[in-house]
């Protein structure tokens, strides 16, 4: 393929759409993403060499960047269609400096062009106005990614080396981490406060029931912990049936409820999260697709704005479907609120409104997030809806005990006809709000039926969501609407968090690696700070600072800082985590007893410790106690492996000791070795004889010789090792008994012999877990099933599968040497037809 103008993407889907677009004169080919990367290993960037950086191609890119290659040999122009953002500008200026160093642009033109849609039009209007690359963007790319860098691979070491177990460190991964810990430290530390609420049920005069809330008592308005306690919620109970009551005040007012802005990425990334039930990632992935297809515009915005054609057809569209009374006086127009929002680009918003979700046969996430999307732009431009709202003051006349009841009806759905914003909590007023009044006026007397007592518990912040945390950092100004996904899935991978009910919980690994940061790299770790810096970024996009300079004023502290950090012990780290995380790992008992005492012991006190394989906790009067326990609050299996080993019993066929132990693997059973035999300990004390006489004859030598006395080496007393077993993940500690012990150490045990091949077949517990084997080919037995009761039919079978795996698996790897050779014969022949060609070209020129 060859053509006199190259048009170079990022994704073979963008390329494909672009295609359809432009001519033939146009080839379109996508990079696959970023093409090359800061080298992953220390000096990459170097701040003594004015922030020099040292990149790579990645390993995926090589072969697409020859395709590239190749192709812009042979063209005229060069148009670089990258993503209309900062690394969208990034992968456009990697591959022109790697088409420089190629020297590959000589007498070619070279062009930039970015557009907010792929539709026909917005993609020649990007082409009409073809620039040059932005620089300031570039500079804004540069520095975020040295400062990542900097940032990662100056703190991580020291996290691995003063606390062991930790993953990594990142500049704006920890500080969202950060928010992750804090917030479950405030629930830990919560408590919880009892609290009553009154509410009445009542019939009004024609027999309708309805329910009023107690809002006032002894003149005074009620808080929402006033009650406190049972007895006085009886007391007020009391207060409220011994009264005449009455509607005293009906208040009646229309509120009008604005619809919500287009979306910008993180609301996208909230709405999907708690619509359809997508994270922050898949959310992202979904919305590339329909951006790459043509659908909606570019996904990564914080811009609220539309374009005047999206709203004219927005408008358009409205009339003629839902009617005038839908359609505003004028076109609605959106600030953003979030903090530091550049707003460069359009809102989300689909290409082509006139293409319906119902219109539309697509894959089932990209559906539900059109049609999301859709509705959102279409009930951005519509009409408010009005509210009709009721509240009715109910009493004897007096303020000793007043009652409200709250009541709306829409009166006009106006937008929410269309959408309706979910929340991540439940709002009880606002529920209450939702309700409808019967007829009410004031004077009417009013019938009591009953007096509700509710009991309440106030509640601890709930732990953050993908939605919420979202919207937290864009609150904050951490980080920007293209990383939000990212930085998400890095806590997930990373192992800091897990995620118990689409909410995020911190690992303690996570808390330990917070608590570090926030104690050793404050400054770093400032919500502030990071959004001022993040603010600086911008402001090096906007062209308004120099990148270099920005990275010499962050380098100068930060350095020192690092440096601070490295003469830190072990001691000094551990000292700090138990003080700061005691309450996390060692919370308060029931029975007012001492939380740390040691319960193997009962004499030590119990604390963080670091070993080679991370935190644990461990006992002070180690070695003498030798209790631990993992990082959780259930302490059951350290308690039942304190002190080990946990003697089971004598082995009934021998009686050697049988014990449960716990390796840097896992607990597993032990038997003692078999004691030294008659026959082992003569055969020991002959071999120890015969080198106790060689000896004596080499140091007579020796003397004789004047020469030194040869070290005195004799043969070591053979030690017999006990034999070992792991158990199984899936049998618990406090289920390992004598017999099943005794079971686990007989393992591997014969099962039986193969029924074709007449040779054994064997079951046990390997490093990957319970296995058969037979001729040397072994296969994982499932999870579901038991090492120590498998059978010989289900042992043949798994063998057969695993022979059937791996047959299809050389069929498929000859299949590719065959198709490599064929090719390869191919190129050979085509070069050789070259060859013969320009060799024929010569002769002619030559005659």
């Amino acid at each position: 393929m060859s053509a006199q103008n190259v048009v170079i993407v990022e994704s073979p889907a963008k390329a494909k759409t672009i295609n359809k677009y432009l001519g033939g004169d146009y080839a379109v080919i996508a990079s696959y993403g970023h093409v090359r990367d800061l080298v992953n290993k220390d000096g990459s960037v170097k701040p003594d060499e004015d922030f020099a950086m040292t990149w790579e191609l990645g390993d995926r890119a090589k072969k697409n960047v020859s395709d590239i290659k190749k192709l812009v040999k042979a063209a005229n122009t060069v148009y670089l269609a990258t993503d209309p953002d900062r690394e969208g500008e990034a992968i456009s200026w990697h591959i022109n400096e790697i088409l420089e160093e190629g020297k590959l642009l000589k007498d070619k033109e070279i062009y930039r062009v970015a557009f907010n849609e792929i539709t026909k039009n917005a993609v020649q209007a990007a082409f009409d106005d073809a620039r040059a690359l932005d620089q300031d963007l570039i500079d804004a790319y540069m520095a975020r990614r040295a400062l990542d860098y900097l940032v990662g691979f100056n703190i991580s070491p020291i996290l691995w080396r003063k606390l062991p177990g930790s993953r990594s460190a990142g500049r704006v991964q920890s500080v969202a981490l950060r928010l992750i810990s804090e917030r479950e430290a405030e629930i830990e530390a919560f408590n919880p406060q009892e609290y009553w609420s009154l509410e009445a049920l009542l019939h009004n005069k024609d027999g309708a029931p309805f329910t009023a809330r107690l809002t006032t008592l002894s003149g005074n308005k009620l808080g929402k912990l006033d009650i406190g306690s049972e007895a006085d919620s009886n007391k007020a109970a009391g207060r409220i049936r011994a009264k005449d009551l009455r509607v005293v005040k009906l208040t009646k007012k229309q509120a009008r409820r604005n619809p919500y802005p287009p979306f910008i990425t993180s609301s996208m990334q909230m709405e999907a999260s708690r619509k359809l039930g997508m994270s922050a990632s898949q959310t992202m992935r979904t919305a590339q697709r329909l951006y790459e297809e043509g659908l909606i515009t570019y996904m990564r915005t914080d811009g609220t704005t539309l374009s005047e054609d999206a709203v004219s057809q927005a408008r358009d569209l409205i009339k003629k479907d839902y009617g005038d009374k839908y359609l505003p006086d004028a076109p609605r127009l959106y600030k953003s609120k979030a903090k530091n929002a550049q707003e460069a680009h359009e809102a989300i918003r689909p290409t082509d409104l006139s293409k319906t979700p119902n219109s539309l046969s697509l894959e089932s996430d990209q559906q539900r997030l059109y049609d999301l999307i859709w509705k959102r732009t279409m009930a951005s431009q519509m009409e408010n809806a009005i509210m009709d709202q009721v509240a009715a003051d109910i009493s004897d006349g007096t303020d000793d005990v007043v009652l409200r009841a709250n009541g709306s009806v829409i009166a006009f759905d106006g937008f929410l006809t269309l959408y309706h914003e979910e929340t991540d909590e439940d709002n009880e007023n606002e529920n209450e709000k939702d309700r409808i009044l019967p007829a009410l006026a004031e004077g009417d007397n009013t019938k009591l039926i009953d007096v509700r007592e509710n009991q309440h518990f106030t509640q601890p912040p709930p732990r953050y969501s993908e939605a919420s945390l979202v919207k937290k950092m864009e609150e904050l100004g951490i980080g920007r609407p293209s990383t939000y996904a990212s930085i998400l899935q890095v806590l997930r991978d990373r192992n800091y968090v897990t995620m118990e009910k689409r909410r995020f919980v911190p690992e303690d690994r996570g808390r330990l690696v917070t608590s570090f940061l926030m104690k050793f790299f404050t400054k770093y770790m400032d919500y502030d700070f990071t959004a001022n810096l993040e603010e600086e970024l911008d402001a090096i996009a906007a062209g308004h600072v120099s990148w270099k300079e920005a990275l010499r004023q962050f380098w100068i502290d930060f350095s020192k800082k690092v440096e601070e950090t490295k003469p830190l012990t072990i001691t000094e780290v551990i000292d700090h985590l138990n003080e700061e995380l005691g309450h996390h790992f060692f919370p308060p008992k029931e029975d007012g007893s001492d939380a740390r005492l040691c319960p193997a012991c009962n004499k030590g006190q119990l604390s963080l410790k670091l070993g080679k394989f991370g935190a644990f906790i461990g006992c002070s009067d180690y070695p003498e106690c030798k209790f631990t326990r993992p990082l959780m609050n259930d302490d059951s299996e350290g308690a039942d492996l304190a002190n080990e080993p946990k003697e089971l019993g004598p082995h009934p066929e021998n009686g050697r000791s049988v014990s449960l132990r716990r390796g840097p693997y896992g607990p597993y059973v032990q038997i003692d070795p078999p004691p030294e035999t008659k026959e082992e300990a003569a055969a020991y004390e002959e071999k120890l004889a015969a080198y106790e006489e060689r000896y004596a004859k080499r140091v007579e030598k020796a003397k004789e010789k004047g020469k030194d006395i040869p070290a005195h080496k004799p043969p070591k007393r053979p030690v017999k090792r006990p034999k070992r077993q792991g158990v199984p993940k899936e049998v618990a500690i406090d289920d390992v008994t004598l017999e099943i012990a005794v079971g686990l150490l007989s393992l591997p045990r014969d099962i039986g012999l193969h029924p074709e091949t007449g040779k054994i077949i064997r079951a046990g517990i390997g490093r990957f877990g319970p296995f058969v084997v037979h001729d040397g080919k072994f296969a994982s037995i499932p999870k579901d099933e038991d090492v120590m009761t498998i059978g010989m039919n289900r042992a043949v079978d798994l063998i057969a599968q695993k022979l059937e795996r791996d047959a299809a698996k050389e069929a498929a790897k000859a299949a590719k040497a065959a198709a490599k050779k064929t090719t390869k014969k191919a190129r050979k022949k085509k070069a050789t037809k070259k060859t013969a060609k320009k060799s024929a070209k010569k002769s002619a020129k030559k005659s």
